[in-house]
C-alpha cells in the first residue's frame, strides 16, 4: 500500500493492477490521506476556493434514472429563476466575497442560447473581475462556442462514468457515453476550464468502472474534477439501491489528487449528505474547493437531486459563515478568489 502510494504520488500513474488494488484496499487510509494533502499543499497551501452555486432551474428534458428532478417525476416542483433574481443572487455573493458564480440546471429547453449568452453577459459586465461557470448539460458544438464567446470562463459536465454498459444502466437509450465525451473534447478545444467527474457506488459499479473513471480522467486532462456518493433519490427507478459510502469517495479523492495533483477538487454537497463532518474529510483528503448555494430558499427546496440533500433552508450568509468554520475547524483558509487552476 505505502509503496503504491509514493509510487502515485511521484509518477501520478500506476499500472491497473495495482491501482485497482488501491481503489479496493480495505482497511486504514491514513497514509492516502496525508499524501493527498501534502500534494494539495505543494500546489495550494492551505487556500480552499469559493463557488457560489445558483441553482436556477429544475427543469430537465432528460430522465436519468438517478436523478431527482428527472423528467418523469410528476411530484417535483418545478421553477425557473428570472435573470433578475439570478443577478441578485451574484449581488449578495459579491458581497460575501465570492468570486466565482456557477449557473447550474437541468437541461431545460427554455434555455436558449440567447438566453444563457445574455445572461453570462450581463454578470460578466457587472462583476468582470469573477468567473462565471456553467453546469447546463450537453449542447452542440456551436452553443458552447456562443457561450465562451459571451464571456463563460469554465464548465462543468459530469461524465458521470466512462464505459458504455454502465453508462446505459444509469441512462435512457437517447443519451450516450459518446455524446457526453464529445461534449467533452468540445468544451476544452474551444478553451474552457472544463470540469468531469463520476458518482462513487451508484448501481452497477465496480473497482473496473472506477478504473475506467481514472484513465478517461487521464485522455481528457480536466481542470475540475467533482465525484461525490450515489445517493438514491425516492422518486427514481433506483430508489431501493444502496447509496455510496463515504469511506470509498475519500479514498477516490485522496487518488486524484495524486494523479492530478493542479486540479480543483471539490468537497461536495453529497459528503455532507453521508456524513455531518463528510466535506471536512473531503478537504483533509485532498478537495480544495468549497460550493456555498446563492439559490433563494423557496427554490433551493425544490433542486432536488437525491434524497436528504443538506442546507436546503439555510439562507446564503449562513451557509458561507457555516462552510468558512468548517474550513478553519480543519486547518485551512478561505480566500476570496476566483480560484483558477494552478497547472
Amino acid at each position: 500500500m505505502k509503496e503504491s502510494i509514493e509510487q502515485l504520488k511521484q509518477t501520478r500513474d500506476l499500472p491497473d493492477e495495482q491501482l485497482l488494488q488501491l481503489i479496493d484496499h480495505q482497511g486504514e487510509d491514513t497514509a492516502l490521506f496525508e499524501a493527498a494533502d501534502q500534494v494539495r499543499r505543494e500546489h495550494y497551501g492551505t487556500d480552499v476556493f469559493l463557488r457560489g452555486l445558483i441553482e436556477f432551474t429544475n427543469y430537465c428534458k432528460n430522465d436519468c434514472y438517478y436523478c431527482g428532478i428527472r423528467r418523469s417525476n410528476r411530484c417535483a416542483e418545478r421553477y425557473r429563476l428570472t435573470p433578475e433574481q439570478i443577478l441578485s443572487c451574484c449581488d449578495n455573493g459579491y458581497a460575501m466575497g465570492f468570486r466565482t458564480f456557477v449557473l447550474q440546471g437541468g437541461e431545460d429547453p427554455r434555455n436558449t442560447d440567447e438566453a444563457i449568452c445574455s445572461l453570462v453577459d450581463q454578470i460578466k459586465t457587472r462583476y468582470p473581475d469573477c468567473a462565471v461557470t456553467l453546469s447546463i448539460g450537453e449542447k452542440p458544438r456551436s452553443s458552447y462556442q456562443a457561450y465562451f464567446d459571451a464571456g463563460a470562463d469554465r464548465y462543468l459536465l459530469r461524465h458521470e462514468t466512462a464505459t458504455d454498459a454502465h453508462y446505459r444502466r444509469l441512462h435512457p437509450a437517447e443519451l450516450s457515453l459518446e455524446n457526453r465525451k464529445r461534449c467533452l473534447f468540445d468544451l476544452k478545444d474551444i478553451g474552457f476550464q472544463v470540469g468531469a467527474g463520476f458518482m462513487v457506488g451508484s448501481p452497477g459499479q465496480s473497482t473496473k468502472e472506477l478504473l475506467a473513471d481514472l484513465r478517461f480522467l487521464q485522455q481528457l486532462q480536466p481542470d475540475m474534477i467533482g465525484i461525490g456518493p450515489f445517493i438514491p433519490h425516492h422518486e427514481t427507478p433506483f430508489a431501493q439501491e444502496k447509496p455510496g459510502t463515504l469511506e470509498l469517495t475519500l479514498r477516490m479523492l485522496s487518488i486524484l489528487r495524486l494523479m492530478f495533483p493542479y486540479v480543483l477538487l471539490p468537497a461536495t454537497t453529497a459528503l455532507g449528505t453521508i456524513s455531518p463532518i463528510g466535506r471536512e474529510l473531503g478537504l483533509k483528503a485532498g478537495a480544495n474547493v468549497m460550493m456555498p448555494n446563492l439559490t433563494p430558499t423557496d427554490a433551493r427546496k425544490n433542486y432536488d437531486l437525491y434524497d436528504n440533500k443538506i442546507c436546503m433552508d439555510e439562507d446564503a450568509g449562513k451557509c458561507r459563515g457555516c462552510q468558512e468554520n468548517r474550513v478553519k475547524s480543519v486547518g485551512y483558509r478561505i480566500v476570496s478568489d476566483r480560484g483558477d487552476v494552478r497547472r
